[in-house]
């Protein structure tokens, strides 16, 4: 996870690749579009394929918590 980068001066404070000004939120559009792992490679060539892979898991987990209801 260190490939995930949180900065409040960059970006407005959201998770970054590796300190750049590329957003995970940007990777994940990109790949909900439908976009392949190689043209995002291909598009961005600073990216390295472990950076979509950290991505990917920044985002399982953070959706990965209980959810606690009242009763």
């Amino acid at each position: 996870m260190e490939r995930i980068t949180v900065n409040p001066n960059q970006c407005g404070g959201r998770p970054c690749i590796r300190s750049m000004r590329i957003r995970v939120s940007d990777i994940l559009e990109l790949l909900a579009a439908g976009e392949s792992r190689e043209q995002i490679l291909a598009d961005y060539p600073y990216l390295e394929a472990e950076d979509i892979t950290a991505v990917l898991l920044y985002a399982a987990r953070q959706f990965d918590h209980p959810v606690l209801m009242a009763v």
